[in-house]
């Protein structure tokens, strides 16, 4: 008698803060520049380069070319940060132990990036919804209430989160012609508009050297955080150059096309918002609805992103929850946030409150590796890693002590972010210089 083939079964990923199996390294650097271009282009992404042509003054040109140099130079540090992940494959919060102490990673910088993770992934959600209900509603005649279909689609992003990477890998993948799709519908749209009005969209705006380096600093600010986060994506990767190449291609690819959409619609419509604003520009319904499949699918992305390394930070700060109930807590508190759009229209404050402690610990974890390790963990580190000891790194403890208030204190419009990062990095460098030749 012959067996019936079996059906392939879904399985959850349940490596938590154990390193990967070398026989799992096998993904490749176009893998991950696809992973990262789909996290790309969504609504948070495209609001800094419109800024830079609305409230900066700056022209197209100018605005893609100073918030790219801002992003990229943020993003290069991030693919160095996800070395370690591929070197050693182990989650991000947990190998920065060696990087700021166990107690500061455990008790502060992993509640920290919990919460940043948690508070993108409901803003990403309920702006995403808002956005997918606005095209939808002129095609169906039918507006679908944003408590309705938040929270459910939270549940399901948070569902796929918790299956683990290789959900999100697969679901990245089949994303990404969906995703050019709208992206190209929206450009088409603009461009079309564009052409037919009286001035042209590249003619607006000038050059402004404070707005410039404000705004190219606010990008870099805006990405660097992904420092404390992107060895949870590379574990699995090749190589370490397969996944540095693939991280810092598929971010610094998706950006351009985020600057580009960004700054179109902000110069062409005044526009904060090319996803919902591109539904003004045509009566297609087959349009509306490639640009609101995109819109979701652009959401659902980040998201993945967002509530994949959020669970992995309340793992390293709660081991004893286990990957599984880390991944199902995390979506389950995302799922409600989903019911209060509240905190999209208090951003600003979150974002500022949420900077003041992310800067300086982003600024120490980047300065830590490349100039106090020299980019590579020792194997003492490694092994203390698993030994339980609390260790206590006194001067990442003291710089993050001084510069929260300090980033709180700079006005706005200092872009305290960028002042604060290399600040800290500096200060926390002296600091190790001081004690190393105190010992020697």
């Amino acid at each position: 008698m012959q067996r019936m083939n079996k059906q392939p079964r879904i399985e959850i990923e349940r490596f938590g803060l154990e390193a990967i199996p070398t026989a799992q390294k096998q993904t490749k650097w176009f893998e991950y520049a696809g992973i990262q271009l789909a996290f790309s282009v969504n609504t948070g992404n495209v609001l800094v380069p419109a800024l830079a042509v609305l409230t900066g003054g700056l022209s197209v040109g100018w605005a893609v070319t100073s918030t790219i140099l801002g992003a990229v130079l943020a993003f290069l540090l991030v693919s160095l940060l996800s070395l370690p992940g591929a070197r050693y494959g182990l989650p991000a919060q947990f190998v920065i132990r060696t990087m700021i102490g166990t107690r500061l990673s455990r008790y502060f910088a992993s509640p920290i990036r919990s919460l940043t993770s948690l508070y993108w992934f409901s803003v990403q959600t309920i702006g995403g919804s808002m956005v997918f209900i606005s095209l939808l509603t002129p095609i169906t005649g039918v507006s679908i209430p944003l408590w309705l279909i938040a929270p459910i689609l939270s549940a399901g992003m948070a569902v796929l989160a918790l299956i683990g990477f290789d959900a999100v890998k697969k679901a990245t993948k089949w994303f990404l012609p969906i995703l050019f799709l709208g992206q190209g519908a929206m450009i088409y749209l603009i461009l079309t508009h564009s052409f037919s009005a009286s001035s042209s969209i590249f003619e607006t705006g000038d050059f402004h050297f404070t707005s410039f380096f404000f705004f190219s600093s606010l990008a870099f600010v805006q990405y660097v955080s992904g420092v404390s986060a992107s060895s949870d994506m590379t574990r699995y990767a090749k190589s370490p150059k397969q996944a540095f190449w693939g991280v810092l291609a598929g971010n610094a690819a998706g950006f351009v096309l985020t600057a580009f959409l960004g700054t179109l619609y902000a110069a062409a419509l005044g526009s904060l918002n090319p996803f919902a604003s591109a539904g003004e520009l045509t009566d297609s319904y087959l349009l509306l609805a490639i640009i609101a499949t995109g819109a979701l699918v652009s959401m659902i992305s980040i998201n993945l992103s967002n509530a994949y390394t959020g669970g992995y930070s309340l793992l390293n700060a709660f081991p004893a929850l286990g990957r599984i109930k880390s991944a199902v807590l995390f979506g389950a508190a995302a799922t409600l946030l989903s019911f209060f759009p509240i905190i999209v229209e208090q951003a600003e404050q979150y974002i500022s409150m949420l900077g003041a402690a992310v800067i300086p610990l982003s600024a120490i974890i980047v300065f830590d590796f490349i100039f106090i390790k020299k980019g590579r963990i020792l194997e003492i580190d490694l092994r203390s890693l698993s030994s339980g000891k609390n260790v206590i790194n006194f001067e990442a403890l003291l710089t993050a002590i001084i510069f929260i208030p300090v980033y709180l204190i700079i006005p706005s419009s200092f872009s305290p972010g960028f002042i604060v990062f290399l600040l800290a990095g500096f200060t926390y460098s002296a600091l190790k210089y001081h004690r190393f030749k105190k010992r020697n």
